[in-house]
């Protein structure tokens, strides 16, 4: 049933939605300095990807898409926890989460 409904709605739309996410992302990560809302742009950007996969994978009726996809949301979970673990790291060195003061770590 999925498959019919994802059909129904053109092939556009879908790019022009995660092109619209894709650019909101890039945005975030070239406007702000706090590193968590960075890491949240860069989540962003990946499920715009992961979008535009499920979409060309159910519009081929290929379901290599879809596994990419499977396996690209596995990575994204170990750098999600990998990301907090060194973003809690930071902030108890340097008691905030500005970009602009990392250069406190450097040796």
């Amino acid at each position: 049933m999925i498959p019919e409904v994802v059909q129904t709605i053109p092939l556009q739309y879908y790019i022009y939605l995660a092109t619209a996410l894709f650019v909101i992302g890039i945005v975030g990560v070239l406007t702000r300095r706090n590193a968590i809302i960075i890491f949240m742009s860069v989540e962003l950007m990946l499920n715009a990807v992961n979008l535009l996969l499920i979409a060309f994978s159910v519009y081929r009726s290929d379901p290599n898409g879809q596994v990419f996809v499977f396996f690209i949301m596995a990575v994204a979970a170990a750098e999600v926890a990998i990301g907090l673990a060194l973003i809690v790291v930071i902030y108890r060195n340097v008691r905030s989460l500005d970009i602009g003061l990392l250069n406190k770590l450097k040796w």
